[in-house]
């Protein structure tokens, strides 16, 4: 159903508020990030790592970002509004390349989501239900890779932690428990509502949560991989243990909001892995993870909002 027209001016300039306060704070968020270092420690960190593993690094941040669009993919269909792959990939990489910066991802890349998606049909409480399916999504991910970190690297999680070898199987066993609960919800009451303390809950069919269940931990493993390709460079480190550092990274990220997780990444890594050196490494993933999509991202969504207005103004008028 269409808005009234006097409604139309009204969210056509608080969309265009939402693009120029998103661009303006990845604008600053970029200079911030920057300013922190000198010019010629910007540049020996660059320097430091080969030209072959920056590329790797390339490649697995364009695979995780590729995995990205996959949840929102899901999620459409989740909110039974499903929209083309094309749509939903430029929704998601604009939106996630920015919140994966600003920080408060649930409100910072769900403003710009709702920014696409309200253009393209959906409600709001659609759009909210697919920022709460990607959130899952994200937690499952995290649950599953570090899991199997746990269990796979049980020693790093002692030093780290401080607990017995048995206590970290047992996290790691809870990690992979729930996930497998969710797929067992889902098998039987897959396409219904549940009642869970006074809230309904409508639950993913089996196919999606799989879906879920599936893209959420291949994604961070790509990210774990980006980061593993810097840091070869520098020192011999299995991929594992690049993977639980990354893992615990992200948690401390989830739990403080920093934007981006500036500071978080690093001290969290270079406390598992602790050679200084590596901090050149975690500099130029920052890049090519963060910085990179951030700046592309800006100039999707100031050239989305340009064509994507004025072909919907176009409609209007026809």
């Amino acid at each position: 159903m269409k808005p009234p027209p006097a409604h139309r001016p009204v969210r056509r300039y608080l969309g265009y508020a939402i693009t120029v306060a998103a661009v303006l704070l990845a604008s600053y968020l970029l200079y911030r990030t920057l300013s922190q270092y000198e010019w010629e420690e910007l540049v020996s960190a660059v320097t430091a790592v080969s030209v072959r593993r920056l590329l790797f690094a390339l490649g697995f941040t364009a695979a995780s970002y590729l995995c990205l669009t996959g949840f929102d993919w899901l999620a459409l269909r989740y909110a039974k509004h499903p929209l083309s792959y094309p749509r939903a990939a430029l929704a998601s990489f604009t939106s996630l390349s920015l919140g994966h910066s600003i920080g408060f991802a649930a409100l910072s890349s769900g403003a710009v989501r709702y920014r696409f998606y309200s253009r393209w049909g959906l409600s709001g409480e659609e759009v909210a239900k697919v920022i709460v399916f990607c959130g899952f999504t994200v937690g499952l991910g995290l649950s599953v890779l570090g899991g199997i970190g746990l269990i796979a690297n049980p020693g790093l999680a002692e030093k780290v932690i401080g607990v017995t070898p048995g206590t970290v199987y047992l996290i790691g066993a809870a990690c992979l428990a729930w996930p497998a609960v969710y797929l067992l919800l889902t098998a039987f009451f897959g396409g219904r509502a549940l009642h869970i303390r006074g809230r309904r809950v409508e639950m993913p069919v089996l196919k999606l949560a799989l879906g879920q269940v599936i893209v959420g931990p291949i994604n961070f493993a790509f990210v774990a991989a980006a980061l593993h390709q810097a840091a070869l460079s520098l020192a011999e480190i299995p991929y594992l243990e690049v993977a639980t550092a990354f893992v615990s990274a992200n948690v401390a990220t989830v739990i403080t909001h920093v934007p981006g997780g500036l500071g978080v990444i690093e001290s969290v890594v270079l406390y598992l892995l602790p050679q200084a050196h590596l901090i050149g490494a975690v500099l130029v993933f920052r890049f090519v993870y963060f910085l990179l999509p951030l700046f592309m991202g800006s100039i999707l969504l100031v050239l989305s909002e340009a064509f994507l207005s004025r072909s919907r103004a176009s409609e209007t008028a026809s």
